[in-house]
């Protein structure tokens, strides 16, 4: 874990595209141990799975690191310095390779997400990883994707960014709806928990290419969002799995009466995960829609509307696994005697409720801090950046 603590502050405090990829690779080794020495009964196979997908993602985004360093005169790997450059016409990528190193960023960033239809190691890494691993997973590990989209593909490609836009917000959208649908039916809590990340993410992916301040401070908020309501998700499932052993919502009912604080935290942690107003799950969500509908990308208004049933599919799955699992009477004498918790799982999940309350009625502490980076961005890809109501 402490290994896999120092991979993931070196992605997002690396300046330096070859350190930025050193540490993108470090945080493979652990998570590969994680869920294949203390994963599930199919734990090689998601082990073997996510690091196969991620190393892919990872050689290209090598190959467009070493493109990118050498159009730039071959002199320095300082991000910082190949933005400005770009920006200011100092360096410049041959037309015909640009889209080609935009996508080689873009697989790379598009797996670790993940976007739909690259999705598809994630709910057996999430299934098979031990609690923590999930935990880790689900808060900060994908969100080097949308980090890196952020980082490297909108200020180094910003006019194949830019046409890139409606095929990208258009796989977003699939992602957000067929997360959703699936997340409904499946039997085990943490493979729902798992396909409703895929649709949380598409969310930032959506506000993130929408280039309009609301849309790409919404997208920055949400993968803070999603980091804190998943994580305790995912630690409430392993709560009861500690418990019972299993997964299976149909092995569950009634369990509020046995563990009502339990239930509480649970009940909060999933409307915030659903976007419940005063709840950090709803100022994401909501900045992303209404900067995604004012967006001048091509039919955004569009996706505008179809991600908004996401937010009703999301209301669905959630409320339709709380009522079978805590609500109506207790289902079977294994629940009845389950134990409330504990001190330790209270020092666990009561800050991150309280923090999920916090973003959700004083979202201006965080919006504050990030609106400088955001526009930051925005500037490279759209010019000129104006001042929007968002920040007031």
């Amino acid at each position: 874990m402490l290994i896999l603590e120092t991979g993931m502050i070196g992605v997002f405090v690396s300046f330096d595209m070859f350190l930025f990829y050193i540490f993108f690779e470090v945080t493979l080794i652990p998570m590969y141990f994680l869920i294949g020495v203390w994963g599930g009964e199919r734990k090689i196979y998601a082990a073997i799975k996510f690091f196969i997908y991620t190393v892919v993602g990872s050689l290209l985004m090598l190959v467009a690191i070493i493109a990118v360093f050498f159009y730039n005169g071959g002199t320095t790997f300082d991000i910082v310095e190949i933005t400005s450059n770009i920006a200011t016409g100092k360096t410049v990528i041959p037309g015909g390779i640009k889209f080609w190193l935009w996508m080689a960023f873009a697989l790379a960033f598009f797996i670790k997400v993940p976007l739909w239809p690259l999705h598809t190691w994630l709910p057996d890494a999430h299934v098979e990883a031990p609690t923590a691993g999930s935990i880790i997973l689900a808060g900060v590990l994908l969100k080097m994707g949308t980090y890196g989209l952020m980082r490297f593909n909108l200020p180094f490609f910003p006019d194949i960014s830019q046409k890139a836009a409606p095929w990208v917000m258009g796989f977003a959208v699939v992602g957000i709806i067929y997360g959703a649908l699936v997340a409904m039916v499946q039997p085990d809590m943490k493979k729902l928990v798992a396909y409703s990340s895929v649709s949380h993410l598409g969310f930032v992916v959506l506000g993130i290419f929408a280039f309009t301040e609301r849309g790409m401070q919404g997208a920055l908020y949400q993968m803070l969002s999603h980091g804190i309501s998943t994580g305790a998700l995912f630690l409430c499932v392993g709560m009861i799995y500690e418990r019972r052993h299993t997964r299976l919502i149909d092995d569950f009912g009634g369990i509020a009466t046995p563990m009502p604080r339990y239930s509480t935290m649970f009940l909060i942690i999933s409307l915030s995960s659903l976007g419940l107003p005063l709840l950090n799950g709803f100022i994401g969500e909501f900045l992303i829609l209404i900067g995604t509908f004012s967006s001048a990308v091509p039919h955004a208004r569009l996706f505008a509307v179809l991600g908004a049933t996401g937010v009703i599919l999301s209301a669905v799955y959630l409320l339709w696994m709380l009522q079978r699992v805590l609500f109506g009477e207790v289902n079977g004498k294994e629940n009845a005697r389950l134990e409330d918790m504990n001190l330790r799982e209270k020092v666990a999940l009561i800050p991150l409720v309280i923090m999920a309350i916090i973003m959700g009625v004083a979202p201006m502490l965080f919006l504050r801090s990030t609106e400088k980076s955001v526009n930051g961005v925005r500037s490279a890809v759209v010019g000129k950046v104006e001042k929007v109501a968002v920040n007031r």
